[in-house]
């Protein structure tokens, strides 16, 4: 084939991508050619401002039926591994310790004390009627953020505002709203457990001021063997407040099932602010919840401000709206105020009508404002018990609210003589979390990919977890245009700088493509820790391993990927991934809304990928290759290609995510180590033909079994030590 100029179009867009993602490493290289003008940054919407828990978080119904299941299925899974909870781990009966009983009226409170898991205690107040004819309805009410929560007082001055403004009536009783609620279910026939978020009231196992006000981070308590509640090595195993909390919620539900007097059919949830978000998350979560009406939290503005409203991965491209939904068809209420929720019936509502209509049930839904302050009062109340009442099918005329008498801190306290608190210190939070650590790993070992039944339950678990980790695959990318900036002509070889754009997410990428004069119609990726000036020596020539590839016909593509190379401003490698402008030092402000930068430069090699896939002039083959601080990232972008490669080659030089110890971290993956670390990565690529250089030994036996599962494990190639580069021992592999 004679050398000769394509048009632009063509020559680049034909002939694959070898992509040199960037680690930060800064080896002293030539840059190779400038796509864009000295100076100038991609038109890169991930360079401009981060999104946090103040944007905008609407909701877009889907089309069908069909169309949400799958949007569902997909929600569900992001949410579960935001919380920790994918899978759900063991949930043996629980035992719980009932006494104390205080008798009213015409009801009873009980104290309630039990684990959701080994150290992991609930504690809260359970309201019965006196009088239960058959089964009785349930109802479960997290409280939210009222000060000392199940024991909340408004106090003289509170309780004076409230009758002022009319928001409630009774003097005595309109001091405590949270049990004000329990006693009216429980007079309506419902069985009402009130109980404690962590570090409230009784408090559970960790304190308030960790659980809900932690601001600064431990660094002396965030290394591998010795870590705490939000630091990098929790993130990397999804341990967070938000996780535990629904966790116990869920745990609730499996509790007040299984009492002989509760209808497990009919059980309903609801609380207001930080208990409206445990409101919606366990309704979304849990299908058993018959009901749910959760107060002043539900908008498309502020999605809550606590550490434990919020985690990583839990609102990507996501908001409280699309949790609500996730209820559907069943039935889902909701009260606004004079706070973030002022505009629900304008921004929300709208969306959530037309969903449950095309669900087919346009009844089940409805919000309505308030205009009072934050609160769950006598008049967002009287609307949840009228909620209640008919979708529990309660069957009362009307419900009107009395005066109670209302349980002293020492009435509804769980603990006494008897029974005594937990310590709460460092120590018993490093061994708690060790100790959950320690029985997830026991699950691991289950997954263990030794049958096809086996392999396949991985992929499930893993990749599904994966796939919300990274939150793109191949199919998600869209149109990726291309606009060629140079053309240069070389002995043997083409080269054009150009820009890629991912036109649905605005992104744009500087890339480097080569074209060989005689192109076999194969095209390799290379992933470089340097970037696409990875490709080339320090006087300009290629890279002899790629300069091999190139003579031997291979295309070759490089991009610069996000906050390396061209997309760096003055030139210098990111120390530390961006945060969002919140002075409380948690990584769930920022990744709870944004994706990480490990995910975002493995959405950059899927780009080159489609881009490659999708031209009309397909290369017949494409392989991807990871080297110099890249084989993280080819690893990643393996796994979420499903059969576009022909092959890959990594050097993981070793690295495991376990060894980070900062939040900010460039390369912090929050779950990998819950999911495995690099070797996982690794084995979700099986059966593609594989080069594995850098792991260890030890590593070796859990890195084959998918190939020897898949009967493909003369595909697999383990490199130990060698004298010979290992860019050009993967240049030899390739050509094999």
């Amino acid at each position: 084939m004679p050398r000769r100029a394509l048009p632009a179009h063509r020559s680049l867009v034909t002939f694959l991508i070898l992509l040199a993602v960037v680690c930060n490493a800064g080896l002293s290289r030539a840059a190779g050619p400038r796509v864009l003008p000295d100076g100038e940054l991609p038109n890169d919407a991930r360079l401009g401002a981060l999104k946090d828990l103040n944007g905008y978080f609407p909701f877009e119904p889907s089309k069908s039926p069909e169309a949400w299941e799958k949007r569902r299925e997909y929600v569900k899974r992001q949410m579960l591994v935001a919380c920790g909870l994918w899978p759900m781990p063991p949930r043996p009966a629980i035992t719980a310790e009932i006494h104390g009983r205080v008798e009213r009226d015409e009801y009873t409170v009980d104290r309630v004390i039990f684990e959701s898991s080994p150290g992991l205690l609930v504690t809260g107040s359970l309201y019965k009627p006196k009088k239960i004819d058959g089964k009785a309805p349930a109802i479960l009410c997290p409280h939210g953020h009222w000060t000392t929560g199940r024991f909340h007082d408004h106090g003289d001055a509170g309780i004076k505002r409230e009758l002022d403004s009319d928001a409630e009536i009774f003097e005595v009783g309109g001091r405590h709203p949270l049990q004000a609620r329990c006693v009216q279910l429980a007079r309506m026939g419902c069985i009402v457990f009130l109980y404690d978020m962590q570090g409230y009231a009784d408090g559970g196992s960790f304190t308030y001021e960790l659980i809900h006000r932690f601001a600064k981070q431990r660094p002396d308590f965030s290394a591998p063997d010795r870590w705490g509640m939000f630091s990098a090595q929790s993130e990397l195993r999804l341990f967070n407040a938000l996780g535990l909390q629904t966790w116990n919620s869920i745990r609730a539900v499996d509790w007040i099932t299984g009492l002989p007097d509760v209808d497990a059919s009919r059980i309903g949830v609801t609380g207001a602010s930080g208990g409206g978000t445990q409101t919606f998350m366990l309704a979304a979560l849990d299908d058993r919840i018959a009901a749910a009406f959760p107060a002043v939290m539900v908008s498309t503005a502020m999605q809550g401000g606590c550490t434990c409203e919020n985690a990583t991965y839990l609102r990507v491209n996501t908001g409280n709206i699309e949790f609500a939904a996730m209820v559907a068809p069943r039935p889902i209420f909701m009260s606004g105020a004079n706070d973030w929720t002022v505009e629900i019936e304008q921004k929300g509502l709208p969306e959530l009508k037309q969903h449950f209509a095309m669900l087919g049930v346009p009844d089940n839904v409805n919000a309505k404002w308030f205009d009072y302050p934050h609160n769950f009062n006598r008049h967002s109340r009287a609307m949840m018990y009228d909620f209640f009442n008919r979708f529990l099918e309660l069957g009362h005329n009307e419900i009107v609210e009395r005066d109670y008498k209302p349980l002293t801190k020492d009435e509804a306290t769980v603990f006494d003589g008897n029974h005594q608190p937990p310590e709460r210190t460092e120590e018993t939070e490093a061994a708690l979390l060790a100790t959950l650590d320690e029985a997830w790993q026991q699950q691991w070992l289950k997954l263990a990919p030794t049958s096809t039944d086996g392999l396949a339950e991985f992929r499930r678990v893993v990749g599904g977890a994966i796939d919300v980790m990274i939150g793109r695959g191949l199919d998600d990318v869209g149109e990726v245009e291309y606009d060629k900036q140079s053309e240069t002509e070389h002995d043997g070889y083409l080269e054009y700088a150009a820009l890629l754009r991912a036109k649905k997410f605005g992104e744009e990428l500087p890339t480097i493509f080569l074209y060989p004069t005689d192109w076999n119609n194969e095209l390799v990726i290379w992933i470089d820790g340097d970037g696409k000036s990875g490709l080339y020596a320090d006087d300009g020539s290629l890279q002899a391993p790629v300069a091999k590839l190139v003579k031997q016909g291979y295309a070759i593509a490089s991009a610069d990927l996000l906050y390396t190379g061209e997309s760096l401003k003055d030139g210098q490698p990111l120390m530390q991934a961006r945060v969002v402008n919140n002075p409380r030092e948690f990584a769930g402000y920022t990744l709870g809304y944004n994706h990480s930068l490990f995910a975002q430069r493995v959405h950059d090699i899927l780009t080159l990928i489609s881009f490659s896939q999708h031209y009309k002039t397909k290369p017949e083959q494409i392989h991807l290759v990871g080297v110099n601080g890249g084989g993280i990232f080819a690893a990643a972008a393996g796994a979420q290609s499903r059969g576009a490669l022909a092959s890959l080659a990594v050097d993981t030089q070793g690295y495991r995510f376990e060894s980070i110890t900062d939040i900010r971290d460039v390369n912090l993956f929050p779950g990998a180590v819950k999911y495995g670390d690099v070797p996982a990565l690794l084995a979700l690529n099986a059966p593609v033909r594989i080069f594995i250089a850098g792991e260890p030994l030890d590593a070796t036996p859990a890195l084959a079994a998918p190939w020897a599962v898949e009967k493909a494990f003369g595909k697999m190639t383990l490199q130990g030590r060698t004298d010979v580069p290992i860019a050009s021992r993967i240049a030899e592999w390739l050509d094999k």
